[in-house]
């Protein structure tokens, strides 16, 4: 069973938020990137004024994000969030439309700009968020607690997952199809396929390998799993929490796998109380996926 957490509720609120900010900022770069390949040149002041703007205010939304909130001027902190968050999406928005639709014409780049300001900023934003809770890194998450045995068990959830896993995805891409609904390769598994050059299938390699594992492993396992359930909501923990990390990956034909894959991750965790466990079944089931699609050309996987 999981031992119990002292996480503080307003301290994830401002965890999730500083992703969250952190993602926009990443969307801006992907713009950039877009404008730079095929941007029309008439807008280019345009797109740097509305970008600049955007990134102003999103970096003083993570100044508001930085240290806890006190009740005396909470009011005043969340107002102004919610004022930069507001005008950062309205000018992203905007930014968005001047660089146009089309996507990066290389696609491992895209990757690798959406696990850097997602998995890669939540990795630092968890560091601090750990310094808060004056607690470190092996007591927070357990990562000392038989520490071969739970990888062990990891490494097995994962192979024993796979076939399911497989088989559920190509289920839930003939039924999609059945209602003529279009299926798509996730970003990442795109950028696997499309991946040439020894440094493309390095660089995703590392974002599916080991920056998604941990980032979201000790986020929804190892911070919102324990905070749900010593809430005193343990059903809404184990369910509800699978449900958000299958769904944030946004893709339709691997929601129900991905919610199963969190389960079997929440359940090994539970077995274990070492996050160690999901981190290491997380990743194996990546690398599987990994090395599928660079034999085969199919499969899928849980790297975002």
């Amino acid at each position: 069973m999981v031992s119990e957490k002292p996480w503080r509720s307003e301290a994830i609120l401002r965890l999730v938020l500083s992703v969250f900010v952190t993602r926009l900022l990443g969307e801006l770069i992907r713009a950039a990137f877009r404008f730079y390949e095929s941007g029309p040149r008439e807008k280019l002041w345009v797109f740097v004024a509305l970008s600049v703007g955007a990134a102003m205010f999103a970096c003083t939304a993570l100044f508001v994000l930085r240290k806890p909130w006190e009740l005396d001027r909470f009011t005043r902190s969340f107002t102004a969030l919610l004022v930069c968050l507001y005008v950062c999406l309205t000018l992203s928005a905007f930014a968005q439309q001047a660089a146009g639709t089309r996507p990066l014409g290389n696609s491992t780049w895209n990757t690798v700009i959406a696990v850097l300001s997602g998995q890669g900023a939540a990795l630092f934003f968890v560091w601090r968020f750990l310094r808060e809770h004056q607690i470190g890194w092996a007591d927070g998450f357990g990562l000392r607690l038989n520490w071969k045995m739970a990888a062990l068990y990891g490494v097995l959830v994962a192979f024993a997952f796979l076939p399911f896993g497989w088989l559920l995805q190509e289920g839930s891409a003939k039924l999609l199809l059945h209602f003529n609904v279009p299926t798509e390769l996730q970003p990442a598994v795109q950028a696997v396929k499309n991946s040439v050059t020894w440094f493309d299938r390095g660089a995703v390699a590392v974002s599916a390998l080991l920056l998604a594992p941990l980032a979201e492993e000790i986020g929804f396992r190892g911070i919102l799993y324990p905070a749900v359930k010593q809430a005193g909501f343990p059903r809404l923990a184990f369910w509800g929490v699978s449900l958000v990390f299958a769904a944030i990956h946004g893709h339709l034909a691997t929601l129900v796998p991905l919610f199963l894959l969190a389960l079997a991750l929440t359940w090994v965790y539970e077995q274990t109380d070492n996050l160690l466990a999901p981190i290491a079944a997380h990743a194996m089931f990546n690398l599987l996926n990994f090395a599928k699609y660079l034999i085969f050309d199919v499969g899928f996987g849980a790297h975002g």
